[in-house]
């Protein structure tokens, strides 16, 4: 199947499933391989038999769904993001927290993929945050609709590349070497847990003080579902808990139970009892 023919395919199906053209534009060729393979199973060689295929056949929309990910994903990617997390937002809600008397703190990486996003929060937890709030821990769960993705998180091994961003010294504390790339420590992954989930589902029990939904909800899904989505998110997250967003998403306008804690950095709070940056 030729580039433009996918193109065409994706223009087509990507409305019919609630996702937008606009956010798979640039990473469009990872989705047209899974499609390519889904074709050759199928016997199938140009796009146009795909869409007949889909027409005669709903049930496969499912596995069209399934084909529609976008999986890139490292180690404190958006160093600003993270930064920001560590010296402001996980100190302000840890602090809140140990006033109400609470001992944890719940936090929610949505999307998690192989499972570099959460972990890296583990990280700027344990190396900016532990020792300035003693007595409250963190736990944060990853979800992803992909199995596989799972599998590899829960594993916590990585190629270099994968680890390019971490300071020097984080990545010489928490990981140990393999053969293939890096572990990360069992003592860091003991603070994640993996489950899978359909952000586009009811969300987890939470509530939960902080959310990461970056590039996912607000870059591939269209105004509708993007507006259904955020209203789960706030319905997961405590009053004056974060939302985090990908460096280059927005909120709908039509959202208003957010404000900005920093537009910056993409953090929103669920409420204006916050204190900006």
């Amino acid at each position: 199947m030729k580039d433009d023919e996918c193109v065409e395919l994706l223009k087509w199906m990507l409305p019919m499933l609630e996702l937008r053209w606009a956010g798979f534009r640039r990473p469009h060729k990872q989705v047209c391989k899974r499609l390519g393979r889904r074709l050759a199973e199928l016997g199938f060689e140009h796009a146009e038999d795909y869409r007949q295929y889909l027409t005669v056949h709903p049930e496969e929309w499912n596995a069209a769904d399934s084909l529609c990910t976008v999986t890139i994903s490292r180690f404190y990617r958006d160093r600003g993001v993270f930064e920001y997390l560590g010296s402001t937002v996980l100190p302000q809600l840890g602090a809140r927290a140990l006033e109400a008397g609470r001992p944890r703190l719940l936090a929610w990486s949505a999307g998690c993929s192989s499972g570099e996003e959460p972990y890296t929060l583990a990280l700027v937890w344990e190396f900016q945050v532990r020792d300035r709030l003693r007595g409250i821990e963190l736990k944060i769960l990853g979800t992803d609709v992909d199995d596989d993705l799972l599998r590899r998180a829960h594993e916590a091994c990585y190629p270099p590349g994968c680890l390019k961003d971490l300071p020097e010294d984080w990545r010489t504390a928490a990981f140990e070497k393999t053969a293939t790339g890096y572990r990360l420590k069992g003592n860091y992954r003991a603070r994640v847990e993996f489950r899978k989930h359909d952000i586009r589902d009811e969300p987890p029990t939470g509530p939960f003080d902080i959310v990461l939904c970056r590039n996912l909800a607000f870059t591939y899904f269209d105004h509708g579902l993007q507006l259904a989505t955020a209203q789960r998110l706030r319905d997961a997250l405590i009053e004056g808990g974060a939302l985090v967003l990908g460096r280059h998403e927005v909120l709908p306008p039509e959202v208003t139970e957010f404000s900005a804690w920093s537009t910056g950095h993409k953090v929103y709070a669920s409420s204006l009892t916050i204190r900006a940056a």
